[in-house]
């Protein structure tokens, strides 16, 4: 028989009632902060930095020779004949192939792709576009023999000089039984007596005394390129410069055959003191003022 204790309802269980608050605690002199402190963001949730955009893609010779065509204008086509071009063409503004040489840049593969067309603005955007430290010797002998264009033989010379075979070529050029490429080797020479400081001032006074000796003999286009020399290294220095106008006023004028163009002979004694003029007090002489500016090829 169940016990009196076993009868008894079971006891309630107690009711939770809130405690009274507890005595503030004095805390240190410091701040506490509001909320917990942020934990580090895994290195997948932080933004993605901001990136370089992609380079352009580069420019086959299809997709330039495309371009060129679009460029080309038979009115211009007619100009360049008259310079002397020969062989296909689409007669594009050399504004316009500086628009292409600033998208390119510099592509040495494709300036040979170019080269190998025979294309005249091809060619003229090659010489734009081509790496002078990596035309080879062979390379700078058989673009100037190939090229017909003689307003732009200074591209041709300034592919050498601004490579490694500069000083070789000149000396091999100037020495040649081919008319073309002792022509180059003046152009040459001039443009490596404005971008190397260092070439020897005694050969450049050598070769003033040749161009003195034989400039009226020199077939049309040599003599041509002979009277740019000797204003070029005109500027090369004030000792030269003075050479240069002893030697000009001796030779007295240069006549040139330009074809049916509107190139005229530039006067050595008149266009060197504008020269020395134009450099001013700011630099040392021309040929500073010409290495200031970058290449000839790619800014003109």
């Amino acid at each position: 028989m169940p016990t009196k204790n076993a009868l008894k309802k079971p006891a309630s269980k107690a009711v939770a009632r809130p405690s009274a608050p507890a005595a503030k605690t004095t805390l240190p002199m410091t701040k506490t902060p509001a909320t917990k402190p942020a934990l580090p963001q895994p290195a997948a949730a932080k933004a993605p930095a901001a990136q370089s955009p992609a380079p352009a893609a580069r420019l086959t010779l299809a997709a330039v020779m495309g371009l060129l065509e679009q460029l080309g204008s038979e009115q211009t086509r007619k100009t360049w004949v008259r310079h002397g071009a020969q062989g296909p063409m689409f007669g594009v503004l050399f504004g316009e192939l500086f628009k292409l040489m600033k998208r390119i840049g510099v592509d040495h593969e494709l300036a040979r792709a170019l080269w190998a067309t025979g294309n005249v603005d091809a060619r003229n955007l090659a010489m734009k576009i081509a790496d002078p430290l990596a035309m080879t010797s062979d390379e700078l002998d058989r673009w100037a023999l190939e090229y017909e264009m003689g307003m732009c033989g200074l591209y041709i010379a300034s592919l050498a000089a601004e490579g490694p075979h500069g000083a070789a070529k000149v000396r091999e050029w100037l020495s040649s039984p081919h008319e073309r490429l002792r022509g180059e080797g003046w152009t040459l020479l001039g443009r490596l007596s404005d971008l190397d400081e260092t070439f020897s001032e005694a050969e450049l006074r050598r070769r003033v005394a040749e161009i003195e000796q034989t400039i009226h003999a020199a077939p049309n286009v040599t003599r041509s390129k002979m009277n740019q020399a000797l204003i070029a290294i005109g500027g090369h220095s004030p000792a030269l410069r003075e050479a240069v106008l002893a030697a000009a006023k001796r030779i007295g004028p240069v006549t040139v055959d330009h074809g049916d163009t509107s190139c005229k002979t530039p006067n050595a004694v008149e266009y060197v003191a504008k020269m020395w003029e134009r450099a001013g007090k700011k630099y040392p002489s021309p040929a500073a003022h010409q290495r200031s500016l970058g290449s000839m090829r790619r800014r003109c």
